[in-house]
């Protein structure tokens, strides 16, 4: 029942946002202080929150080989005019909401309102600085001021760390009344605290490149504190609906791909065959495989004839990553599109709400599997595991690197498992591995046992770190945010698959200002290229392929 009432209020809650026109000042819902409905306004940055991740996680799982990267050079993934939507939406529409929202809320004493208002600020702001680096931000919503300049990303994310501890007191405020509602987690103020925790420990992750000591004090600090993400329950994620029209709640994966003509996305070649290689056994719930038997048709899949690339390694995989229907696209491959929508791989039961692969090779349609049910992982608790496991390792805070390595897998299978029985494809999971003679916890036995065994067989601290870097990239499907983050944070995981040219220039280290923003501010200037890496990443450039 709360679960429909849930999706009943998103439904009414969504709203459109338009890409097409930009500025500042521009909010296109047109909050007022004295037209708010504070409820409906907190619920609404709930809901638009979603916006912001997915269009900022798409090019971090492209770039981290999550997903295919449909361009044939580095320069061209992320152009200045993909980016006009995230900017807009962040700020002519969750800044400025967010900024109405507080002084009503905190002057009406309901600080619920005003932290989850904070929190969502601060995950928005972190996520500005990660993907462009320096940002407006001291004078973005000055209504006087046309040409907003940018800030530094440290002082940006120096900002939203004080809003974290800003709402982790509004949490802690007895509070007049309390979010009615709440999409995320029904009012529970102790689990808003924990995001805001974690979205901490996120930031000082980042931050220990550039300021190691201050890092290890703060996350030893929440470490102590006990408040982090640490139940299935408290997992830090948006959940869809399975309406289609008036609006569309889906998963916006299963919108684009679940048609009668199919098409959405590629799925990276390099993910698929690392996971089928790994035995892992949550790529049944990852992807769903349209045929079970490798395509021989040149003309739907051109790389079957092709030589392998001269600069690609025997390990690289290439072209078909396994031989049992796995169909997706290496990495920078700009070829054109035949008619293979219900062909190729799609987007399968989690985290997009798609259809369980249970081996019937069946094309894509609607209202299939979940029907759209899915969820955005935006931060879970197996994260908080590897974050910590790579903090143990890299600065010795509290902890043990092994244990949590192996903590965040667990987690990680568990959490995808359970959604996946609780939806209406449980049952034909739990079908197909009687037929089989599957058995869940055995496959996650010997999965933990061979990432432990090549941890402890790693030879440096470096190449430890690699097998937790590993680890978190195949848990993070669904979120190119902290796919992205870890990837220029680490370099891991390593050995990703090369790109087909054998110069597609370098690496993306940040992306460029949208093109409304650098034509219309003068204020801004457009990047001269796109590997000026943000501020915590000293440690990238030119190592990263």
């Amino acid at each position: 029942m709360i679960k429909n009432i849930k999706l009943a209020i998103f439904a009414l809650l969504t709203v459109a946002v338009s890409s097409c026109e930009l500025d500042l000042l521009d909010n296109p819902n047109q909050v007022t202080a004295q037209s708010t409905d504070i409820n409906f306004l907190t619920n609404r940055i709930q809901a638009d929150y979603r916006f912001c991740f997915n269009e900022l996680s798409d090019p971090g799982m492209r770039l981290t080989r999550m997903l295919n990267q449909g361009a044939a050079i580095y320069d061209n993934a992320v152009t200045p005019a993909s980016n006009d939507f995230v900017w807009n939406t962040s700020y002519a529409g969750l800044l400025t909401d967010i900024k109405t929202l507080i002084p009503i809320a905190e002057n009406a004493k309901l600080f619920t309102h005003a932290g989850v208002g904070r929190t969502i600020r601060a995950a928005v702001l972190l996520n500005l600085v990660d993907a462009f680096g320096d940002v407006p931000f001291s004078t973005a919503l000055d209504p006087n001021n046309f040409n907003p300049t940018v800030d530094g990303g440290a002082a940006v994310y120096t900002a939203a760390i004080k809003d974290l501890n800003d709402a982790i007191a509004n949490f802690e405020a007895k509070s007049n009344a309390s979010l009615a509602n709440d999409l995320y987690y029904g009012g529970t103020a102790d689990n808003w605290i924990r995001v805001a925790n974690t979205l901490k420990l996120k930031a000082l992750m980042n931050r220990r490149l550039v300021d190691p000591s201050g890092s290890k004090a703060g996350i030893d600090a929440l470490i102590a504190d006990g408040k982090l993400i640490t139940t299935n329950a408290q997992n830090f994620t948006f959940k869809f609906g399975t309406t289609q029209v008036n609006p569309d709640n889906r998963h916006p994966r299963y919108a684009s791909q679940y048609s009668p003509i199919g098409s959405g996305d590629y799925q990276s070649n390099q993910y698929m065959g690392a996971m089928y290689d790994r035995k892992d056994p949550r790529i049944r719930m990852y992807f769903y495989r349209q045929t079970i038997v490798n395509s021989t048709s040149v003309n739907e899949i051109r790389c079957i004839t092709n030589q392998r690339p001269p600069h690609y390694s025997a390990t690289d995989y290439f072209c078909y990553p396994t031989l049992v229907g796995y169909w997706g696209r290496d990495h920078l491959s700009n070829e054109g599109i035949p008619p293979d929508g219900l062909r190729r791989t799609a987007w399968g039961l989690y985290p997009a709400g798609g259809l369980y692969d249970n081996d019937a090779g069946k094309t894509v349609s609607l209202v299939a599997g979940a029907q759209g049910a899915g969820i955005h992982p935006i931060m879970m608790r197996s994260f908080v595991d590897f974050m910590l496991a790579e903090s143990a390792l890299t600065m010795a805070t509290a902890g043990n690197a092994k244990t949590l390595l192996e903590s965040g897998i667990r987690k990680s299978m568990e959490d995808v498992r359970s959604y996946a029985l609780a939806t209406p494809e449980g049952g034909k999971v739990a079908a197909f591995e009687t037929a089989n003679g599957i058995d869940w916890t055995t496959q996650v036995e010997a999965y933990v046992e061979a990432s432990l065994t090549a941890y402890d067989n790693a030879a440096t601290n470096a190449d430890k770190l690699n097998v937790i870097a590993n680890e978190y990239w195949f848990a993070a499907h669904g979120n190119g945010i902290e796919a992205y983050n870890l990837y220029r944070r680490t370099g891991m995981p390593r050995n990703l698959q090369p790109a087909l040219e054998a110069n597609p220039g370098p690496f993306v280290q940040s992306y460029y200002y949208p093109l409304a923003v650098t034509t219309r501010n003068n204020a801004i200037k457009q990047k001269t290229n796109a590997t000026v890496p943000v501020f915590w990443d000293n440690k990238s450039a030119g190592t990263l392929r």
